[in-house]
Formats: C-alpha cells, structure tokens, sequence
C-alpha cells in the first residue's frame, strides 16, 4: 500500500510502497478513504513524543470502510463504514470498563506508537471496543475528523467543561479544533467568544456564531470586561504557555478552565497563576480525546442539525500533498478549519 512516511524528525516526508498491515485477531484493518491533518501529526513530525520510533506513518483521525476483521472480533464485518476515536483503549481496564477508555492506561495511538492514518490503510487494535459505526449519510470527509478534531471538542465542552445554555465561553485559538469548541459549545446554547491571531480564523469563529477577539497580551482583561467579570469556561484550544494562561486569567469567580490543546516541547510545563486559581476557587480540567462511549450522543447531534460538521473543515487535499502539509503546519495558517486528505 502506498503511505506518507517520515524518515526523520523535522525532514519533509515522504510517499513509498509499504507492506500491507496484518489484521491482529482482536482487531480490524480499515480502509482510509479520508483522514485529517493535525497539529497533533505535526508534533509528531517534530519529535516532541517520544513514542514515536522512526521510520514512522502519522496520521490519527480518519473514515473509511473496513477491509478485515480478525477471527475475535464480533460487532463489525468487512465493508462496514466507520472512524474510531484516536486512542484505542484496551477495553477491560478500570476506565474503560467505568466508559472512559480516553484515559486508559494501557492506550495506543495511531500516528504516535502505532502506525497512522496517512496511509491507504491502518489497523485499528480491540475493533469490538475502539471502531464507530458510521451513519450511511454522513461523508467520509467530514467523518474523518469525529476521530480527533470534533470529537476531542465534543468531549472537551460538554463533559469535561459541562457547558451549560446562556454561560460564556471564551475558545482561545481557533484552528480546526478551536473552531470545532466553537461550534459544539454554541450547540450547547452558550455564549461564545473566540480567540485568535488569524483573520481567516476569527471570520469562520464569527460566521458560526460566536464574537471574535483578535489574540494579543491583554486579552483576558479583555474578556473579563465583555463578558462582565469573565467567562464562565475558557478552553485553550492551541495549547501554549501564553494561552493557558490566558484562558485561567479570562475567567470569573469559580469557573472552569479546561486545558484541550497539547502543551508540549518547550510549553509542557508552564507557569500558572495558582494564587488565582487558589483564591477564585477555579477549576482547571485536562481534556483527552473522547471516549468510544460518547459517539452515539455526538452523532445524534450531526444526524439532528445542531453540529454542521460542513462548517469544520477548510480545504481537502490529496494523498500527494500530504508531505507538504505537514511542513505547512509550522508556519500561520491561511486556511480557517481543518485539513482532510481524501485516499479514495
């Protein structure tokens, strides 16, 4: 199979003719038709994880149709449509057996541990578990994103920020995830305030629904003061030292700032105003992912409306330019909403 290959951190991938995967008897290989581009990949690609062993496939977000199923799995069958959330948990732990595999401890990843998605196939592990079944109706190319981008911001507003109707909500940056957070929390009936540098980004905030605020170093006093003594939940959904701090400075008396976007290299470990968070009672919440439990939930609220998934994604790219987006991701982006990859 042909698949996008990096030989070495930072250098520009590569496409080649790879073996074909060998489906495991827990799980089931899957036909790429569509998978995402993500901030995710690109920290791969930077070597800021350090489970990824190269040579190495990226990619952790996708749709496609199952081509194999191994001789333990009994829920689905070759030529069914699905996605899968991005970590395949083992499905008989503590947390998952609780339905919250996204922090099971025994987790894998695509595109990280485990060969991804930018491939024109990938294994999912303990398929009965880990794979989603997709609605007929819905597009593999905005499907491919339920894998990361929108599922991680379905999780990430309602479960671990519990946004409620008429709360403020301040979203600090607004790329495909950031914007996802936008969509699902005006969903949810909240106010929204959307952050970002980029034009492009504040244009599509502000074409879903939410106000726009340019980023720059008064920007929590700046949310405070419209939103009348601060958001009830800011979500940092780019993941710096500059916008974690942001999104704890943003808030009013005993909100809740929830951590969604990865704080990695020289940002994994920041400084924040603890006394704040000390005297305020705020709440600081991490956010990982979405767990294969709250799908159903998800998807009822695409097959009703509510999320116009149409709305997330930017551009769709082929195969062939996959190399170049991933060297893209370091520098602004031009394009508001995520980039998808169509294979088939």
């Amino acid at each position: 199979m042909r698949a996008c290959i990096i030989d070495a951190f930072g250098q520009t991938p590569r496409l080649s003719e790879v073996p074909d995967p060998v489906c495991p008897a827990h799980g089931a290989v899957v036909e790429v038709h569509a998978t995402g581009v993500c901030r995710s990949d690109w920290h791969a690609w930077q070597g800021h994880d350090d489970s990824v062993r190269l040579p190495h496939v990226p990619g952790h977000e996708f749709a496609g149709v199952i081509a194999q199923v191994g001789q333990e799995v009994t829920g689905f069958r070759a030529g069914d449509r699905v996605t899968a959330p991005f970590i395949f948990a083992c499905g008989r732990c503590e947390q998952c057996s609780a339905g919250a595999s996204q922090v099971c401890p025994h987790q894998r990843q695509p595109g990280f541990d485990l060969p991804g998605s930018w491939a024109e196939q990938v294994v999912v592990h303990q398929a009965d578990h880990n794979l989603v079944a997709l609605p007929d109706a819905l597009d593999m190319t905005l499907a491919a994103g339920l894998g990361c981008r929108v599922g991680t911001a379905f999780h990430a507003v309602r479960v671990q920020g519990e946004v409620q109707v008429a709360e403020q909500v301040a979203v600090i940056g607004c790329g495909g995830l950031g914007l996802a957070c936008v969509m699902v929390a005006l969903a949810a009936g909240a106010e929204v305030i959307a952050v970002d540098v980029s034009d492009a980004s504040l244009e599509a905030a502000a074409a879903l629904g939410a106000r726009a605020l340019r980023s720059g170093p008064d920007v929590a006093a700046q949310i405070r003061e419209m939103t009348g003594g601060g958001a009830h939940v800011a979500l940092d959904a780019l993941g710096s030292a500059a916008t974690a701090r942001a999104g704890i400075q943003a808030l009013r008396p005993r909100g809740r700032h929830v951590q969604v976007g990865l704080l990695l290299g020289k940002d994994a470990d920041p400084p924040l105003p603890m006394g704040q968070v000390i005297a305020q009672e705020l709440q600081i919440r991490g956010s990982h992912g979405l767990a294969a439990t709250e799908y159903a939930a998800m998807l009822t609220e695409i097959a009703d409306g509510r999320l116009d998934l149409g709305r997330t994604v930017g551009r769709v790219i082929s195969v062939e330019d996959l190399p170049a987006a991933m060297v893209a991701m370091g520098e602004p982006p031009v394009v508001a909403g995520m980039t998808v990859a169509r294979l088939r």
